[in-house]
């Protein structure tokens, strides 16, 4: 089910995750609330959908069929005719395109909970929440600045769902700050779960830590200097580390920023985004040697990114192999549009039309 509402924006500033913003918190501050009996299975995931190498040549094939002129339905019979360019140009676009990454969705069992543990703990700020009772769900938006200019994170509490399946597929959450060490040993006294002591990563120089928190979802703690976007990144494990790579920069048009290879962890990753890795959110990519396929579980959802053109995204995204799970439109009762799609490993994103200082398109996935 899809539901639109319009909020105005929390104001908020910038937020660093400084050791001086975290505050106290006992371990029985963390333990799990009472989850109400009555379960709602309507806003549980649908079950993964199977993926095709040949979502480009279906791309293709549907260009050719509408001659000059393309016409997408979009929910509640809103139609937009827009013209069909050729393959190359669309691709074109995408690198012209002006887009960056909204946000992460997921999925968790005691809101309120996992609420303390982010502010507490990780020293971020709740920039707003919002209850929709008569659909069963609620929603908290959680980040280190204001949402039309910082990467934020979407959880979504379904009313009784008190424990999600993570699976094996998602990897974790960055997030930069000064010092790993003191960062782990202040997040322990707060009853937090350290999953892996500071350190160099294998392969590499950079201080890392690992923490875990109430649900089960890791965030990796990187040392960094001050950077204006300390949620840094995601990362996904993919398949094929390649085909997965043209996918983003072609559908997305992210550029590539590097890839390691660890033969000896049997490894390799790649960091794509929109800007360099100290300064903005990047999607983190791994590729397990020999490992084709990962059990996506029911509690990761989504990122979100904005561009200046849904139709042309979508249409670009069906070219470089990826699927369409929402044909591009406007969300009904506003001018808001979007469009969703599954990457070759069946990740799901949306993208929306961002242009607006305010953030203002509230979409509850199902």
């Amino acid at each position: 089910m899809v539901l639109v509402r319009v909020v105005p924006m929390a104001s908020s500033s910038s937020i660093r995750p400084t050791l001086s913003s975290l505050r106290f918190l006992t371990p029985s501050s963390l333990s799990l609330s009472n989850p109400s009996s009555r379960i709602s299975f309507s806003h549980l995931p649908s079950p993964s959908v199977s993926q095709s190498n040949s979502f480009g040549l279906k791309a293709s094939r549907e260009l050719r069929q509408h001659g000059n002129s393309t016409r997408i339905m979009a929910s509640g019979d809103v139609s937009q005719s827009i013209s069909a360019a050729s393959p190359e140009n669309v691709l074109e676009w995408v690198k012209q395109d002006k887009r960056r990454m909204l946000h992460v969705v997921y999925r968790v069992g005691d809101l309120d909970r996992t609420i303390k543990f982010y502010t507490e703990c990780l020293g971020m700020k709740l920039l707003r929440k919002r209850d929709i009772p008569e659909e069963k769900y609620t929603n908290a938006f959680l980040g280190y600045g204001p949402e039309d200019s910082h990467f934020v994170i979407e959880l979504t509490y379904n009313y009784g769902v008190d424990k999600y399946d993570i699976g094996t597929g998602f990897g974790h959450f960055g997030i930069a700050v000064d010092d790993v060490a003191k960062a782990v040993e202040l997040i322990r006294a707060k009853g937090g779960k350290i999953t892996r002591e500071p350190g160099p990563v294998k392969g590499g120089r950079s201080v890392i830590a690992f923490i875990e928190d109430p649900d089960g979802y890791k965030f990796e703690l990187i040392e960094r200097g001050p950077t204006p976007e300390p949620l840094c990144q995601v990362m996904l494990r993919v398949g094929d580390l390649n085909r997965s790579i043209e996918f983003y920069e072609k559908a997305f048009g992210m550029e590539l920023l590097r890839t390691r290879d660890n033969p000896e962890y049997k490894y390799t990753i790649a960091m794509l985004g929109y800007g360099p890795e100290d300064k903005s959110t990047v999607l983190e990519l791994t590729y397990n040697y020999g490992v084709t396929e990962y059990d996506k579980g029911n509690a990761y959802a989504q990122i979100a990114v904005g561009t200046d053109d849904v139709y042309k995204t979508a249409e670009a995204i069906k070219l470089a192999g990826g699927k369409i799970t929402r044909e591009p439109g406007a969300l009904p009762g506003i001018n808001t549009k979007i469009t969703a799609c599954l990457d070759p490993d069946g990740w799901k994103s949306y993208i929306t039309r961002s242009g607006r200082s305010v953030f203002c398109l509230l979409w509850h996935d199902t």
